[in-house]
């Protein structure tokens, strides 16, 4: 295997493939935004372009990561490959939050390289303890999420204005379908140049390895099909309410989260506007929300998790601190017997926990050292399937993210990271994940990805099948439960996929041209100038 020769690059510790180089070598000409699958190769390039950076200019690298376990990935990647000065514990370097802000403050001044979670980097920022003048490089992970007021955008934008030599590299594997989005992220970012790669293109062949992906059709369960047939009529019952008092909706079977976003901004334009009954509106939305909720646990989730979340509902309305719209609802002689039936779900009623159980069996019975990341959307469902496989002699580990509840404590970033070591070195042959679980993580030994739903989100699809597949052929399977938001969230989030593709694509192409064209004017720039070392140095180096 031929390996990278860089005088900060560790010797025999990255693989050498010419499209890395590639787009390395522009990324380190303009702020620019890496599109490229999942176990390609993203931290590798980020790794090219921070020596590079390290060799030829002054400053320090600053790697964003929206998780402490990805952080706690990238780190350890740096230290293995990244060649800097022995002895020097303060020269790669992470933060949380758990730091002492002062020590903070002295690490950051020292180091060479600091992996960290944005939110903590700009809490130190305004509070004035360092600043960014003197990073190099910024390399923004998963920077799909540069949007709206998370912590990218104002770290990205207090860069671009204080840094004396700024340079952005935003990766990611999905930046999404939605052109104002992706169009948002780069100028936050102020990415002038898009480098994407897909599984076709010519450079990138050679090290893919093959996914098959398998649709699972899953029957509902009579009792659970009683209980939504109930809480439609609930449902509908609200509709009908609120078309009475002029609102337009389409009726339920279209009903999507963006009718009910547009319904609730109409209500609030009313109430600003002095309607009397916009109030009612109000009332009458929460409840559909909630019921709508009741129904997608009902068919994506299951009897656990729906049972929880009535029992929840029920309890909200019987307090007295309640909203009306609870105490409203569960006066509803309809819900009344959902909440009879619920009452007697006393095991897992859907066939996807089965299933589920099956297929880890039989993988593990065939391939003993495999490994299998099970995805689902809710916590109860984790704990239930984490409690189901545990059953049936399958030894699962929990990743949720941190916050708690009332009833279930989340895992703290010092358990997140001890979660993915037992199951990196096989203590547990499965991982059963929640979101957090999606993004990033370097997993290379994952051999099957289990959708417990599909996601309507092109995003959170991409991001839960780049588990598997990285080093060796891997396996996607989506269960989707027959007749229901399943079936619909499957070809939304397969559409959305190959809208993106194409987006991408037009979008390489068009900085691509607009890159041309400035470089064939008058303010054509040296590509060489970045490679040189300080005069004192007395010989020019390469770029990588």
């Amino acid at each position: 295997m031929k390996t990278i020769q860089h005088p900060l690059i560790k010797s025999g510790t990255v693989e050498s493939r010419q499209y890395q180089l590639a787009i390395a070598m522009q990324a380190l000409e303009e702020n620019t935004l890496v599109v490229l699958p999942t176990g390609l190769g993203k931290t590798v390039i980020a790794l090219l372009v921070a020596a590079s950076r390290l060799l030829n200019t002054d400053g320090k690298i600053l790697l964003l990561a929206p998780t402490k376990p990805l952080v706690d990935q990238h780190l350890r990647f740096f230290q293995h490959a990244i060649a800097l000065p022995e002895g020097d514990d303060d020269a790669c370097i992470s933060f949380t939050g758990d730091t002492k802000p002062e020590k903070r403050a002295e690490i950051f001044r020292r180091c060479k390289i600091c992996c960290a979670t944005p939110q903590v980097i700009k809490n130190d920022v305004i509070s004035g303890r360092y600043s960014l003048s003197d990073v190099s490089l910024l390399i923004v992970d998963e920077c799909h999420r540069a949007t709206g007021e998370y912590a990218y955008t104002y770290l990205a934008e207090e860069y671009i204005q204080s840094g004396r030599n700024p340079l952005i590299l935003g990766m990611t594997a999905s930046p999404g379908s939605d052109r104002v989005r992706v169009a948002e992220i780069c100028t936050h970012l102020g990415i002038t140049r898009v480098e994407s790669r897909d599984e076709d293109d010519a450079d990138v062949i050679p090290y893919i390895h093959e996914r098959t992906v398998e649709y699972i059709a899953v029957p509902l369960p009579e009792p659970l099909r009683v209980v939504v047939t109930l809480i439609d009529g609930m449902i509908d019952t609200r509709l009908g309410t609120l078309t009475g008092l002029n609102y337009s909706l389409p009726r339920r079977q279209n009903l999507s989260m963006k009718a009910l976003t547009q319904l609730n901004a109409t209500i609030q334009e009313r109430i600003a506007a002095g309607d009397p009954t916009a109030y009612q509106a109000a009332s009458l939305s929460a409840e559909i929300m909630k019921l709508r909720h009741a129904v997608i646990l009902a068919e994506s989730q299951g009897s656990t998790a729906l049972r929880s979340y009535i029992e929840k509902l029920d309890a909200e309305g019987r307090s007295k601190k309640g909203s009306k719209a609870s105490q409203r609802m569960i006066g509803d002689f309809r819900f009344s017997e959902v909440m009879r039936i619920v009452s007697g779900f006393t095991e897992e009623l859907h066939p996807k926990a089965g299933i589920t159980a099956s297929i880890i069996h039989d993988l593990l019975i065939n391939e003993s050292e495999s490994r299998a990341i099970v995805f689902a959307s809710y916590r109860d469902t984790v704990s239930m399937l984490v409690q189901h496989l545990s059953d049936e002699g399958i030894a699962a580990c929990r990743f949720v993210g941190q916050a708690s509840r009332a009833e279930e404590k989340g895992l703290s970033q010092k358990k997140q990271i001890e979660a993915i070591r037992k199951f990196r070195e096989g203590e547990y042959p499965v991982l059963v994940a929640t979101s957090i679980g999606e993004e990033g993580l370097d997993i290379p030994s994952t051999d099957l990805v289990i959708f417990y739903e599909a996601v309507p989100s092109e995003i959170r699809s991409i991001q839960r099948k780049g588990r598997t597949g990285r080093s060796s052929a891997g396996r996607i399977i989506v269960l989707v439960t027959k007749g229901t938001s399943d079936e619909a969230n499957r070809w939304v989030s397969n559409r959305k996929e190959k809208a993106m593709a194409s987006g991408v694509k037009k979008l390489r192409d068009r900085a691509k041209k607009e890159s041309e064209q400035t470089t064939l004017g008058d303010e054509m720039v040296d590509p060489g100038e970045e490679s040189i070392l300080p005069e004192e140095s007395g010989s020019p180096q390469p770029l990588l």
